[in-house]
């Protein structure tokens, strides 16, 4: 059975050739997947356990959750070196510190900025950082930079750098460049090292130390080491030794998920699903002119046995084929995706390719083809020998199956009720009830595919016909001639295309949404930010743009623990004379400018959930304090807006109860508007700080909703090949049938159509294919980003609808561009059919 297997399949290659090809992509999909997410865990462990083999034990303090992060002295460096077996002690210590480049902008990415000091041993020299150019900062005046960061900045020693710390920014004299590892660097950040001192007093208090790294003397056993260590070690602080520290790191970083890595794998099913109906056709199609040759095998002596197995061997070998070369492939995409997404300061990872994933490749790829032809080998064995073993050919269904189109239709109809019904009502159960009805209503859309097959084409045929009559009217015709393998066809198209759609939609609203929820409420010329994991903004930092001539400003102080009548709230304490001005205030009820007077005013959400009213006074505690506040105005907010507040309250309410708030931001207008002059001195007066960020309008639009462009791209590429298999199918779909119909082409090629017109009657069919396909999915894929959307409605005040028609016609378009690539080939082959041979055919 084998070899008769084998033999099938080298007789049809030609043919198996695009299902190989469809299956390889799918199997390279989830082999790229799992090595690029496997290369990059394994990255990651290395990087973050690195430069602990330097290290003999750590000392480090114990910090209560919610409490300020503890520190040790230096009298605890002195005793550790005392310590029999001790070698050489380093006080660490570590903060935030961003450094700007010539134009001003902070480099690195904001949540990797740090700072530490400069510690060198009895050698004059820092283990942990080897300097390629000059040499290790002194005094209160010089820094060095990673290596880089000096190169993004163009910094060579000897120049200034502006370097801006949670205590401010000041002016600096590079006095070298370094390399560490990836314990004191992340890929993507910056790194600046200070003196000792200096670092002391800019991230904790003079003579404070982060943690403490302790050096073993030669021939020193580590763990002795540490019993003698811990007895002389303060209250609330632990040892561990280096190996140990670098596992808990190596841990951590493996336990972090690879988000990448499973967006792609998300993908991968993806493409195997479409991969899974180019399959099931071309077994079809193959099984379907093979009845005869089958019959004939059973009529001779074999049984449907082992017919069966010859055909499903057969899929196996078409599996085990595209798999190996799936996994060649893959390997070579997750080299591919390193160069693409790997950070460009990280060094290149090996590829890590685990037996697990050589396996999971084989069996998914070898899986793949058995289920798909399953369906047809099960059909066409259910045909009695003496009927197919008769001169006709088995007649193509004139229309659906009933039992598909009952079971689809029963699916359309319950996911629409479902979605209808969750969209009517509120709560966590109506989102889940929105998402399987969505889920119910693609499937049963993808299995009515068939059946929209000839009211789509009768739809499109009048206008065929007035392009060109006899190959519009032929290109129809044979399009609906099998409603179940057009419709398989198109399905194909159809799911990319939802997928493709259902995004754009998705995409343009939350981008509408974000952009609203982000500017809508911002009258402000400019708006200040901290870095994240930077300086922390106090009043006091608003406090130097006074100096700038008519410009109007706000601090938005955020003070915690209120209990206003019971419910806990956040006063975010502003300007009275300046808000107005600053932010957008929709007063539904009472007036702003009770504010002056020592009101508060409340967003509509705060004041509906707990049925307060504009002149009513509440009991106010925090802490030990106790107050009595009065509403003087209702305004109408987003729950999820980034600017105007629950509650806002003048800022000598908040004074009163909060001697240090903190300021989440601080929104300026300037004189003559926004521009770049008005920006540099925003910049200027608050002191040339890196470390905080100045946005104007369209920067505060493009630090909130970037992300979801990029993302959107990333997922439109990842579909492509999704769009590839689909086309790949029509290709195949389309060459099969110029096979079967070789007499039927030879036959109008006889009677007077030229070369010219079978290729165009052949692109026709592949266009209406692809316009079906294309058409259904961008249709499913508006419905589910709809019902998705609407899951977010509740809980997003705000979020709408968006359709972007401009995505949704180009998806449309280069569904029609692939459909008519897809045809060159077989046009190609049915334009040179050899006319007597075709006409001779039985």
């Amino acid at each position: 059975m084998f070899r008769t297997a084998l033999r099938n399949v080298l007789a049809h290659k030609a043919r198996l050739l695009m299902t190989v090809f469809a299956v390889m992509l799918g199997v390279t999909f989830v082999t790229g997947s799992l090595v690029y997410g496997d290369s990059m865990k394994r990255a990651a462990v290395d990087r973050a356990s690195a430069g602990y083999d330097r290290i003999s034990l750590n000392v480090a303090p114990s910090t209560l959750p919610g409490a300020p992060p503890a520190t040790l002295d230096a009298r605890t460096a002195a005793t550790l070196a005392e310590v029999p077996g001790v070698a050489a002690v380093a006080g660490r210590v570590s903060g935030f510190a961003a450094v700007a480049d010539h134009e001003g902008r902070p480099l690195g990415n904001g949540e990797f900025r740090k700072g530490g000091n400069y510690a060198p041993d009895q050698r004059a020299t820092d283990p942990a950082y080897r300097f390629t150019k000059g040499s290790g900062p002194t005094g209160d005046h010089t820094v060095a930079l990673d290596e880089t960061t000096a190169a993004k900045g163009g910094y060579r020693v000897g120049d200034t750098v502006r370097v801006g710390t949670g205590t401010g920014a000041d002016s600096y004299t590079l006095s070298g460049v370094f390399r560490t590892d990836g314990s004191k660097l992340t890929p993507g950040g910056s790194l600046t090292l200070f003196g000792d001192t200096l670092a002391q007093r800019l991230f904790l208090q003079p003579g404070r130390y982060t943690n403490i790294e302790i050096t073993a003397a030669p021939g020193t056993d580590v763990i002795q080491l540490l019993h003698r260590v811990e007895p002389v070690l303060p209250k609330d602080s632990s040892a561990i030794t280096g190996a140990q520290l670098a596992r808990l790191q190596a841990n951590l970083a493996s336990g972090s998920s690879d988000t990448m890595s499973q967006i792609m794998l998300g993908f991968a099913a993806v493409a195997l699903f479409v991969a899974a109906f180019l399959i099931s056709n071309t077994f079809t199609m193959l099984v379907s002119r093979r009845t005869r040759e089958l019959a004939l095998m059973r009529a001779v002596g074999a049984s449907r046995g082992q017919v069966r197995r010859i055909l499903l061997t057969e899929s196996v070998l078409v599996g085990v084929i595209a798999s190996v070369a799936g996994i060649m492939a893959g390997t070579g995409v997750a080299s591919l995706l390193q160069a693409v997404f790997a950070p460009a300061d990280s060094p290149a990872a090996p590829l890590v390719l685990l037996p697990a994933t050589v396996i999971i490749a084989l069996v998914v790829g070898t899986a793949l083809p058995v289920i798909a032809a399953w369906v047809p080998i099960r059909r066409v064995m259910a045909i009695p020998p003496v009927a197919a073993l008769s001169a006709a050919e088995p007649a193509a269904p004139a229309r659906a199956g009933s039992l598909r189109t009952g079971v689809s239709t029963a699916l359309v109809l319950t996911g629409a009720a479902a979605v209808m019904y969750g969209a009517l009502t509120t709560g966590r159960d109506a989102r889940t009830v929105i998402g399987l009805g969505a889920a119910l209503t693609l499937a049963g859309a993808i299995g009515l595919i068939p059946l929209l097959s000839r009211p789509f084409v009768a739809l499109l045929r009048p206008l065929l016909i007035r392009l060109n009559p006899v190959h519009g009217d032929l290109a129809a015709r044979n399009t609906v001639r099998d409603p179940r393998r057009t419709g398989a066809t198109a399905a194909a198209l159809a799911i990319a295309l939802t997928l493709a759609s259902g995004l754009s939609v998705l995409g343009a609203s939350a981008t509408q949404y974000l952009d609203g929820a982000t500017t809508r409420d911002f009258t402000a010329d400019y708006l200040v930010k901290a870095a994240p994991g930077g300086q922390r903004m106090t009043p006091a930092t608003a406090e130097p743009l006074k100096k700038l001539p008519d410009a109007a400003y706000s601090p938005l102080d955020q003070s915690t623990g209120y209990q206003l009548a019971g419910v806990s709230s956040v006063l975010t304490g502003v300007d009275p004379a300046t808000i107005g001005r600053l932010l957008r205030y929709e007063v539904i009820e009472g007036s702003l400018d009770s504010l002056a007077e020592g009101r508060i005013a409340v967003a509509d959400f705060k004041a509906r959930t707990n049925g307060w009213k504009v002149g009513q006074r509440l009991p106010l505690k925090r802490q030990d304090e106790r107050g009595e506040v009065v509403i003087g105005a209702v305004y109408r907010a987003d729950e999820q807006s980034n600017l105007l507040p629950s509650i806002t309250a003048p800022d000598s309410l908040v004074a009163r109860y909060d001697s240090a708030p903190a300021t989440d931001s601080i929104v300026v207008a300037t004189k003559g508007g926004p521009g770049r002059a008005a920006r540099a001195s925003v910049i200027k007066a608050l002191g040339d700080n890196p470390a905080l960020s100045v946005l104007d309008r369209d920067g505060i639009r493009a630090e909130d909703t970037s992300g979801i462009g990029d993302q959107l791209n990333v997922f439109y590429a990842l579909l492509s090949m999704a769009l590839v298999i689909a086309a790949l199918g029509i290709a195949n779909t389309l060459a099969m049938s110029v096979l079967e119909r070789r007499k039927e082409i030879g036959t109008l090629r006889a009677i007077g159509l030229d070369r010219a017109g079978v290729t165009r009657m052949i692109r026709m069919e592949a266009l209406l294919v692809g316009a079906l396909g294309a058409v259904v999915g961008t249709v499913m894929g508006v419905f589910m980003g709809w019902a998705l959307g609407r899951t977010l409605q509740e809980n997003v005040v705000g979020y709408a609808l968006v359709i972007p028609w401009g995505r949704l016609a180009l998806g449309v378009l280069l569904a029609l561009a692939g459909a008519l690539l897809a045809s060159l080939w077989p046009a190609h082959r049915a334009a040179r059919v050899d006319i007597p041979a075709a006409t001779a055919a039985q």
